[in-house]
């Protein structure tokens, strides 16, 4: 089963240090998502309708809102993967157009070919997370050293924020979409799902998902289910609510159901997840 090595948090997003040898759902992320690769087997992810390889020698690139998934070949040996998960806001920290990592079209291509910088930070920030858990300000700096390499490497990042503005779904979203996103967001429990969605916005359900999916980029599950995950991992990390009760708030018809949901779209279950992603605080707390 896979497993998560190390998961560290914070204002930048999310970073995981991930043994995978299982696959992950179809799915999306409201982040900068990048995939590199750290040791085992070479493989590859499936964003959008493309294959991307994942390789010694290529990172995975997926835009905000970008459909991808895994599918792990049962024969093949497990691959150690540090998955980012970058807040637009964080990076524009660093240059202020960098808030457009939060835009489709950010990265022109799913898959790029890495340069030695890149590998050796991957490398320096993955064997600081397992040797020094407690390095919190370490992690941060290997962080935004290798965001801005693989901006650098793999975007026009000079234009890239006039260049994708003109493009940009938010500022073309139908009323009734927007409509729509704020019930999900106010509700991602809600237990009439689509149908009650396409209701409130008068109208068909097959109008319904053609015009969310064209606004969005994903479909209306999807959208629904990147909100309940990342209501379920800021719970995870920042609360100690029991996942039987996080469960019901996320409407889900029991604990086991909720446990395969995060399980298939994160990799491991919330239970794992929570205690890794708190084990340099626990490591900190021990040396007092």
């Amino acid at each position: 089963m896979s497993d998560a090595l190390r998961i560290r948090t914070g204002q930048f997003g999310r970073v995981a240090l991930l043994d995978m040898d299982r696959s992950l759902v179809r799915h999306a992320h409201p982040h900068c998502h990048v995939l590199l690769k750290v040791d085992g087997a070479d493989t590859s992810f499936l964003v959008g309708d493309r294959v991307a390889p994942l390789t010694d020698n290529t990172a995975v690139l997926v835009n905000a809102w970008t459909p991808h998934a895994y599918v792990h070949r049962p024969e093949a040996p497990r691959t150690i993967i540090l998955a980012l998960y970058i807040e637009p806001n964080w990076l524009a920290g660093f240059r202020s157009n960098w808030v457009s990592s939060g835009e489709a079209g950010f990265f022109g291509s799913t898959a790029g070919e890495v340069t030695p910088l890149i590998t050796k930070l991957t490398l320096e920030l993955s064997s600081s997370m397992v040797h020094a858990p407690t390095a919190i300000a370490e992690h941060e700096k290997l962080l935004g050293e290798l965001m801005i390499a693989v901006i650098e490497r793999f975007t026009e990042w000079r234009s890239v924020g006039s260049m994708l503005r003109s493009n940009s779904r938010i500022n073309s979203v139908d009323w009734r979409i927007r409509k729509a996103i704020s019930l999900i967001r106010s509700d991602p429990a809600t237990p009439d799902g689509v149908d009650r969605l396409a209701e409130n916005a008068g109208m068909s359900r097959a109008n319904f998902f053609r015009v969310f999916e064209r606004s969005t980029g994903v479909t209306p599950r999807v959208f629904m289910n990147v909100v309940r995950l990342e209501r379920a991992v800021h719970a995870a990390v920042n609360s100690d609510i029991s996942f039987g009760e996080l469960s019901d708030e996320l409407g889900f018809s029991s604990q086991g159901h909720f446990t395969r949901f995060f399980r298939d779209h994160a990799g491991v279950a919330p239970s794992h997840f929570r205690s890794i992603s708190r084990l340099g605080d626990v490591a900190e707390f021990l040396r007092i």
